[in-house]
């Protein structure tokens, strides 16, 4: 093997070494990032400043839907109600003597 080759190689190696350590750098930097941000994500969704913000949206949204809505489900007027029987427990039945 000549002295050239062996330089080759070494150099070969080397800049190798470079480029591995170049993408695990940025490997490290996007997990993180990706935790990092699931985290935040996460805290932003459970506050109290995010959950006002949506029941707001929510609430603005159905409250302008409920009078078209309760328009057109109930009746004008009802039927007579329905009858039932009436119920008498046991301790009943024993004071009246049945």
């Amino acid at each position: 093997m000549l002295i050239t080759d062996i330089a080759l190689i070494t150099a070969n190696f080397i800049m190798f070494q470079k480029i591995a350590n170049v993408l695990s750098i940025v490997s490290f930097v996007m997990v993180t990032s990706v935790i990092g941000g699931g985290y935040f994500g996460y805290k932003y969704v459970t506050s109290e400043q995010f959950q006002n913000k949506m029941m707001n949206k929510v609430l603005g949204e159905v409250s302008g839907m409920m009078p078209k809505v309760l328009d057109n489900a109930l009746p004008d007027m009802t039927g007579e109600s329905i009858l039932t029987k009436p119920t008498i427990s046991p301790t009943t039945l024993q004071k009246v003597g049945i």
